[in-house]
């Protein structure tokens, strides 16, 4: 049995390799006769998928053979034992290449980082040792005051008029409102004036106008919200649709792969039968 797995796989890596170097014939760069992805991608599918029979047919009927049974049974369980090593062999195979790969992006990806991060220590060391030697203590110390005294002066402008704010304050009470009325749902009435005087106030429109434009931003927003969602639906669908054709093909490959084992098993079955029926 492990003489027709060895065969299996030899003959189905030979055939592969094959394809791999028809398919690289048929890319023609400079004349851009080259077919396209789809078809390339149909081509090597079922290249693959025959050279995989072919190898899993060899193989049966090798172990079959070499086994030196007359009884069909035991043939077809030869074969069988041939395409289940293969198919485990080949998954651990391709779970290897995989895994390879993604552990060499990984390593790609964990150095490049290391480098920009040794490259982005250097520069702001640089940068650093620029604004050390330019600012001082004392006008570090006020520009954070100035903006400790600006956001205080945001903060406690809190139901004042909207006339009598600046704009720091104004945004500062219409993005609070807006959260409340992202997070809690629909706004008190008097909430929803006081957005829409804030607004009116910020933009230098009417409050009718502001009220208008409110209204026509949360419309907006429901429908982005609405798009999303059902793009999002739409994905998911569109992914367990193809996760699911994906698993119908790979099932129905297995079985025919199964089913070209037996065959070929029973083959080899019949040509020791027919060996031991003429030394007889």
């Amino acid at each position: 049995m492990l003489a027709g797995v060895v065969i299996a796989l030899a003959v189905s890596a030979m055939l592969n390799t094959l394809g791999v170097a028809i398919g690289a014939n048929l890319v023609d760069a400079a004349e851009r006769a080259t077919p396209d992805a789809a078809s390339m991608g149909i081509g090597g599918g079922i290249w693959l998928l025959a050279s995989h029979l072919i190898g899993l047919g060899l193989g049966a009927y090798a172990a079959a053979r070499l086994s030196g049974t007359a009884d069909g049974t035991d043939g077809s369980l030869h074969g069988l034992s041939v395409w289940a090593t293969g198919t485990l062999f080949s998954a651990y195979l391709l779970g290897s290449v995989v895994s390879s790969a993604a552990g060499t992006a990984a390593t790609g990806v964990s150095n490049m980082l290391g480098g920009l991060a040794q490259g982005a220590g250097n520069v702001t060391a640089m940068v650093g040792g620029e604004a050390a030697a330019r600012t001082d203590t004392g006008t570090l110390q006020s520009v954070s005051q100035g903006v400790i005294d600006r956001a205080r002066e945001a903060l406690a402008a809190t139901n004042a008029a909207p006339d009598a704010m600046n704009s720091d304050q104004r945004k500062a009470e219409i993005g609070r409102l807006v959260g409340r009325r992202v997070t809690d749902g629909q706004l008190p009435q008097p909430e929803q004036e006081r957005l829409a005087a804030l607004v009116a106030a910020e933009a230098g429109i009417s409050p009718d106008e502001a009220r208008a434009r409110i209204q026509q931003t949360e419309q907006e927003a429901q429908q982005a919200l609405q798009r999303a969602e059902e793009e999002a639906r739409q994905a998911a669908d569109t992914a367990a649709t193809a996760a699911a054709t994906a698993a119908y093909w790979t099932f129905a490959a297995l079985l025919l792969g199964a089913i070209v084992a037996v065959l070929g098993a029973r083959a080899g079955t019949r040509a020791v039968l027919a060996r031991t029926t003429s030394y007889h």
